[in-house]
């Protein structure tokens, strides 16, 4: 989670170093833990987005840009976590590379939605960064292979910073800290019980997406959702 901050970037600043963000023309950016963002360098943030974009490059090479030094059993096995092994074995490209050595295209349009999100997530996987910014990151899944992936997702999150923005409130309801917004404003913000005491928006979504099947102790549904496994982040 972020600290409050007020931060301006003019239209064309000048560009950080390969490694580093951009940093704040006022204010400061922080984590939770009082560690500033300006202080902190790329490859200790992993992303995954709702529309994912790959590199023109082989499957291998996708799921390794985050650690170029890892081993094939090393790609391969990030690559089974993400529910990904499956489906690569199968790609093959126009110039008859296969499997992880085929190249998925400018962009990975020769993949679908869900199978780029998956190369993604084995990228976060296997890079195992302190900082995870997770956007809509199974938005592209269907619901047995997000069930299937959703256990390995949670204890990556063990002990990392994780910012997750999602509308499928499964997905974040196990989060230490839950935030609503409501055209651009922050209007609810606490843990999952807590939101469905207080009977707002959070409250009126979750009834909406849940259907009523599910319990009435909150914490029940949390580990039910969470696949049984014990989850906590910062």
């Amino acid at each position: 989670m972020f600290r409050a901050f007020e931060s301006r970037l003019d239209p064309f600043p000048e560009a950080p170093p390969p490694d580093q963000l951009f940093a704040a023309h006022r204010g400061t950016l922080a984590l939770l833990t009082g560690v500033l963002l300006g202080g902190i360098g790329r490859a200790a943030i992993g992303m995954v987005t709702q529309d994912t974009s790959l590199l023109h490059r082989s499957v291998r090479e996708d799921i390794a840009h985050g650690r170029p030094d890892a081993t094939e059993a090393e790609i391969i096995a990030a690559a089974a976590r993400a529910e990904a092994d499956g489906f690569i074995g199968t790609l093959r490209d126009p110039k008859g590379r296969a499997g992880y050595g085929a190249h998925v295209g400018e962009r990975g349009v020769k993949l679908s939605g869900g199978q780029r999100q998956r190369i993604a997530l084995a990228r976060v996987m296997l890079s195992d960064a302190p900082i995870l910014v997770l956007d809509e990151a199974t938005s592209a899944l269907d619901s047995e292979v997000e069930a299937a992936i959703q256990a390995t997702l949670y204890r990556l999150m063990e002990g990392k910073t994780v910012i997750a923005i999602a509308h499928r409130l499964s997905t974040i309801a196990a989060m230490d800290r839950l935030v609503v917004m409501d055209r651009g404003r922050i209007v609810e913000a606490g843990t999952h019980a807590q939101l469905l005491a207080t009977n707002g928006i959070y409250a009126r979504l979750w009834a909406h997406q849940s259907g009523g099947f599910l319990g009435d102790d909150p914490d029940e549904d949390v580990s039910a959702l969470a696949g049984g496994v014990p989850y906590s982040t910062t």
